[in-house]
């Protein structure tokens, strides 16, 4: 089945996250996506675990499956000749792809100026921590510390613990889906105009859309937001509670007095829940860390799932707090085909995430998984940038590829 991206070609410099999950949503939808990548300076995620059986290898990480349904070219960019390979590679691709800080791609003589001399018509797409301009767009880091910078922090934790940092690079994961929206319409644009253009995505603009609540509270109110655990200003119980066995949560969130009642009612209405103090929102915000005791004496007898399904069954939002075990056999997922298994040599059958959303016509498909380091080199020079034999054993014998 042709993928609605079916035809567009990407020339992908981009690595780690941000901009490898951009080209991730066009190459699950159709689009040819080659990864150039260096046996010099690998992708930092080759390195990263977790990797399959636990042992390490530079095709064996699963912090690199965000790259299923490439082509990996492996290229010495810094070689005398690189430049001639890059050229046929530009002049194939619809959309050149990177996220780089800025000015790396012009000290390769690959800015969008030097780009449209080869291609007139080139998309580029930039995807740095703060953009392309401004006092601060040199400044180099990772999505986890751009979250600090943007004030994610200061409202993350405890209230008597200080400051937490999110998990993983928050920015990296949402960067991307702004980064594609206006990809595709920098791509419906040169279709009408047949005019190229250079979309600059700041990770820090993307990311903090998301704090727009804080951003009015303060401008309104003069209100500066703090650290607040699970708490809601807005719901009472409102946090994750402990449930029966080793490590298992449900969240729970009451913010009306039609879900307290209905809250009251799957507990069975014990006694304490009758009183005053708890009648109102008001007052179940006051007496916040004794009502959480409360809920909690209730939910640490009953497994997660029964918690979740009661309550949502009396329309109290609940969920579980999902492992990634449950990620991978949850019954919802796997229905709508979002959990995809695909076998490489290397790493055998491993599973991917598939595209969100999907499309009723042309929903994806896996078609590769992610690929070894160069594993497609000699293809895509001699059949996506038609080179000789000659010319490509020449090459690879001066050391072009790595």
């Amino acid at each position: 089945m042709a993928g609605v991206f079916e035809g567009v070609k990407v020339a992908d410099f981009a690595w780690i996250l941000a901009g490898p999950l951009t080209s991730q949503y066009l190459a699950a939808h159709g689009a040819t996506v080659v990864k150039l990548e260096s046996m010099s300076q690998p992708d930092m995620l080759r390195t990263s675990a977790p990797y399959k059986d636990f042992k390490p290898g530079i095709n064996r990480s699963g912090s690199f499956m965000h790259n299923y349904n490439k082509y990996s070219m492996a290229l010495d960019i810094n070689h005398p000749r690189a430049m001639e390979v890059i050229r046929k590679l530009v002049l194939w691709a619809d959309v050149v792809s990177e996220n780089f800080a800025p000015g790396r791609m012009e000290k390769w003589g690959l800015g969008y100026e030097e780009l449209k001399k080869i291609k007139p018509d080139i998309i580029m797409l930039r995807n740095s921590n703060q953009g392309q301009t401004g006092p601060h767009a040199a400044r180099r880091g990772f999505g986890i510390l751009l979250t600090s910078q943007l004030g994610f922090n200061s409202v993350t934790g405890w209230p008597d613990r200080g400051s937490n940092t999110s998990y993983i690079g928050y920015t990296d994961f949402i960067a991307p889906h702004f980064a594609a929206t206006a990809l595709i319409a920098a791509l419906i644009h040169r279709k009408k105009t047949g005019e190229g253009q250079c979309i600059d995505v700041s990770q820090a603009e993307a990311g903090i859309q998301f704090l727009a609540p804080v951003f009015l509270d303060y401008v309104v109110n003069g209100r500066k937001e703090g650290q607040m655990g699970n708490a809601s200003p807005y719901a009472a119980p409102h946090g994750a509670y402990a449930c029966q066995g080793n490590d298992r949560w449900c969240a729970i969130s009451v913010s009306t007095d039609e879900e307290w009642k209905a809250f009251c009612n799957v507990l069975e209405n014990p006694e304490w829940t009758r009183l005053p103090k708890f009648s109102t929102l008001q007052g179940r915000k006051q007496n916040e860390a004794e009502l959480n005791e409360l809920v909690e004496s209730w939910t640490k007898w009953i497994n997660a799932e029964e918690v979740m399904l009661l309550m949502q069954s009396a329309g109290v939002p609940a969920g579980v707090v999902q492992n990634n075990k449950d990620l991978v056999e949850d019954p919802q997922l796997l229905s709508r085909n979002h959990v995809w298994w695909m076998e490489s040599e290397e790493m055998g059958r491993f599973p991917y995430v598939g595209p969100a959303p999907s499309l009723s016509k042309t929903p994806g498909e896996p078609r590769m998984p992610a690929p070894n380091l160069g594993e497609h080199t000699q293809m895509v020079c001699q059949e996506f940038l038609g080179m000789s034999d000659e010319e490509f054993v020449t090459l690879f014998s001066e050391g072009v590829f790595e």
